[in-house]
């Protein structure tokens, strides 16, 4: 299905639906039903698809939800915090060894440092998951190194205290267990209900909720740094943003719940909008004032086959082992074999296309384009 960017408004409880896709854009059916079906939840206002949705687990990705008077975990999902951070590394891109590196690279299993340590640095309380901080995770996380392709708003760039000539990091990874656990422990008493937003029980998942935003950051902070002591590299990081939250937000004259499922902030300043690891990535600056995008952007490219799908079509075309260069001549680390051909370049949505349909509807500018260099999904072979 392809769809204009399109509003309406269903039957009691009226929330509006808005779908912020150009014609050229593939927005799959079962993507706007899920969106649609969350939109008729009680206290929903508004539910918004930005370009890169699609369908998933019972509710679609790349949208955000504003409700009133309670709020629903499971339209966060398991992995609470998840978001993306992008560090300016201390290194010119042409001195990169992305082959070497990709030969030695290795960001697994528990870190050996001061974990507390480190933990207080960054202002975060343990979990009882730090076996797992500063690891990337399955599914689509990654760390990859980037280098600049090209500045398309020298003055913004310039504000983020970027040069053209040095290597970039984007990481993007969450809260690991953390949030599965919160997640499962409220889905054992309320399955895909809501939360009361004055209510002890909506406080106490707020607080875990917070817990683990603030843990997830500090992992890719984490994940951070173990890649650039495995390059040999200084770095800064330039921002840090999450994609999977709920959040108060006082809106008309009340107070609202903004859910974001898969979806950038737009009103945190620059962010990245990854492509596949064989795309551009875009840096881009949030413009206008939000309101019709429920104050969220595109968070990457977008499923376009499930991963079952892009299993069986993918091993019939490429073998694994071509699939660990792509067509930037970057490298890729992936050991798991499923994953490299469920990650594919080829399962995405365009990421050009998706970035236009934003620009169009006046909600970014890019600020600059980032070509893959290595990127690091896994050594083990095992998710």
């Amino acid at each position: 299905m392809s769809t204009a960017s399109t509003e309406t408004t269903l039957a009691s409880p009226a929330a509006t639906v808005r779908v912020i896709a150009s014609p050229q854009s593939w927005v799959e059916g079962e993507a706007v039903r899920q969106l649609e079906a969350v939109a008729r939840l009680p206290g929903m206002k508004a539910a918004v698809g930005l370009p890169d949705l699609h369908p998933g687990k019972g509710a679609p990705v790349g949208a955000a939800f504003t409700s009133e008077g309670l709020f629903y975990p499971y339209l966060v999902g398991n992995d609470i915090g998840c978001g993306m951070g992008l560090w300016d590394v201390g290194m010119l891109a042409r001195k990169s060894k992305a082959e070497r590196w990709a030969s030695k690279l290795e960001v697994e299993g528990p870190w050996n440092g001061d974990v507390e340590g480190f933990l207080a640095e960054e202002g975060v309380k343990p979990s009882g998951f730090e076996g797992a901080l500063g690891t990337v995770g399955g599914g689509n996380h990654f760390a990859e190194l980037q280098r600049v392709d090209a500045v398309h708003d020298a003055r913004a760039f310039a504000e983020l205290g970027l040069e053209a000539d040095r290597l970039l990091l984007l990481v993007h990874s969450g809260s690991r267990g953390l949030g599965e656990a919160i997640l499962r422990a409220h889905v054992d008493r309320h399955a895909a209900g809501g939360l009361v937003a004055d209510s002890d029980e909506a406080r106490a998942y707020l607080t875990r909720h917070d817990h683990a935003v603030a843990w997830a950051r500090a992992n890719r902070a984490l994940v951070a740094r173990r890649v650039l002591d495995g390059i040999g590299a200084p770095a800064r990081r330039v921002l840090d943003v999450c994609h999977n939250s709920v959040t108060p937000r006082r809106e008309d004259g009340a107070l609202r719940w903004l859910h974001r499922k898969g979806a950038a902030p737009a009103d945190e300043g620059p962010v990245v909008i990854p492509g596949s690891r064989g795309a551009l990535s875009y840096l881009v600056a949030p413009v206008g004032d939000g309101t019709g995008s429920a104050y969220s952007l595109a968070h990457g490219a977008g499923r376009k086959w499930t991963r079952t799908a892009a299993r069986e079509r993918i091993k019939e075309r490429f073998t694994a082992e071509s699939l660990t260069r792509t067509s930037f001549k970057s490298h890729v680390v992936c050991e798991n074999k499923d994953l490299l051909f469920e990650e594919a370049p080829q399962a995405y949505k365009a990421i050009d296309r998706v970035v236009t349909d934003l620009v169009e509807a006046g909600l970014v500018k890019v600020v600059a384009t980032l070509a893959p260099v290595l990127t690091y999904k896994t050594r083990s072979r095992e998710e």
